[in-house]
């Protein structure tokens, strides 16, 4: 997958800040790709971009709409679609990682039949997956675990695939979720994939590979969340990881989406994400936590990971704040 830059990422309505984790993720790590945002009103979400109108980006060069916005359900909605038919005849692409296809919209089909452009559906495999074997192959890899869903998986795998990047180590990022794939341009849109079929997915995704490589695998969900551990589960067997990277934002009160199931702590998820890692690769080790501290002053940010290095005796770091590098050097 190729997409046209640069990007107007579209936030819609999106209730809160995580609502619109894509947009962010997006921002974060392509920032020269993303010339606007477009809000609809309520939009409580804001990624620092300016405020463009379809017909303002389309000036000032926007090439693809991408949808920024990772509802429950993934649902496409009548004010949505408006948009997304004026940027089509506007001239640009619309690419999303919805769970509802673009190209199952008829409204939406017709307009890019109509004006040319492409509609890309990022959650769509396109490539019939094995089931897994479960054989050990050459080659090293970290898996980001967490406590909940949207906690930091994804940034800090990014982060550290950018510093061992840095310090000229073999190393590559591997995309399972649809920000990570619109990032990067490749990967498994892993839980759009047939259950049997995802921990073989991630085999494919990692295959054997140089003694000195490794991979850094997005992690997805959640092993307490009720509603995604089975994705989280998939990552693990199929990832057969060497190391495990635990995540975790201290500020929640509840796991995502589900009020009535309080969070975990990382000393819950280190013995049981290890014991279910272990089956695949015996020699799977913790080797760090990053705690994702958006939410606290620098100073509680400071506090908080000395305590929880303190408690757990691991590197204990924000990655995307303060560097991946102590994670790095776990390995």
């Amino acid at each position: 997958m190729s997409l046209s830059q640069p990007y107007l990422l579209f936030l819609g309505d999106a209730p809160d800040a995580l609502a619109a984790k894509v947009a962010q993720g997006v921002k974060d790590w392509r920032p020269e790709a993303s010339v606007g945002q477009f809000r609809l009103p309520g939009c409580n979400a804001d990624m620092g971009l300016p405020d463009m109108s379809v017909a303002e980006a389309a000036a000032v060069g926007a090439k693809t709409l991408v949808i920024g916005v990772a509802n429950r359900g993934g649902v496409i909605s009548d004010a949505w679609k408006e948009v997304l038919i004026e940027a089509l005849n506007a001239g640009m692409d619309v690419a999303a990682g919805l769970h509802a296809l673009l190209r199952d919209q008829t409204e939406l089909g017709a307009a890019a039949a109509g004006s040319g452009q492409s509609l890309y559906d990022v959650r769509l495999p396109t490539v019939h997956y094995p089931i897994a074997d479960g054989k050990r192959r050459s080659g090293k890899r970290v898996l980001a675990v967490g406590t909940d869903c949207s906690c930091g998986k994804m940034y800090t795998t990014l982060a550290m695939e950018k510093e061992m990047r840095a310090r000229g180590m073999n190393a590559d990022f591997r995309a399972t979720g649809q920000t990570g794939i619109l990032i990067t341009g490749d990967g498994v849109p892993l839980d759009a994939v047939v259950a049997d079929f995802m921990a073989g997915a991630v085999e494919s995704l990692t295959p054997a590979n140089d003694d000195d490589h490794w991979d850094l695998i997005e992690g997805q969900g959640s092993l307490f969340h009720a509603s995604y551990s089975g994705v989280t589960m998939a990552l693990i067997h199929g990832g057969q990881p060497d190391a495990l990277v635990l995540c975790h934002e201290p500020t929640r009160t509840h796991m995502r989406g589900l009020p009535h199931y309080p969070v975990l702590s990382l000393d819950d998820l280190r013995p049981l994400a290890l014991q279910l890692a272990q089956i695949v690769n015996p020699d799977c080790r913790v080797t760090g936590c990053a705690i994702n501290t958006a939410a606290l002053s620098e100073a509680e940010a400071e506090a908080y990971l000395a305590e929880t290095e303190a408690r757990m005796g691991l590197p204990c770091v924000d990655p995307f704040r303060h560097g991946a590098g102590r994670l790095v050097d776990a390995l």
